[in-house]
């Protein structure tokens, strides 16, 4: 994660993500590295338009948040829902205790 991390800050800061540049950042950080995960990296990255990759993912999670809310069946209606089928439920075993000693 550290490395798309890395690649994350250096081309916010308007720099190519490179495999020198990569190095640099993970050394920054402390983080240990390895050389087969960067090269991967940038190998991967390479024709990738970022803002728009980032723009995608950003995106994503709104409209997996939104889809319960168009729904219409909120968090409150769920809760009356499953207070109403426990109360049938006590009072159904409460019919069937008072059959016992009714």
């Amino acid at each position: 994660m550290e490395y798309v991390y890395a690649a994350l800050l250096i081309h916010k800061a308007g720099k190519k993500v490179d495999e020198s540049t990569v190095k640099k950042v993970l050394e920054a950080a402390g983080a240990k590295i390895d050389d087969t995960r960067v090269k991967a990296l940038v190998a991967s990255l390479e024709g990738v338009n970022i803002d728009e990759a980032v723009k995608k993912a950003a995106i994503a999670p709104v409209a997996v948040a939104a889809a319960p809310a168009a729904t219409g069946h909120d968090k409150k209606e769920e809760k009356k829902d499953k207070a109403a089928e426990e109360k049938k439920t006590e009072e159904a075993a409460a019919a069937g205790l008072s059959a016992l000693f009714g």
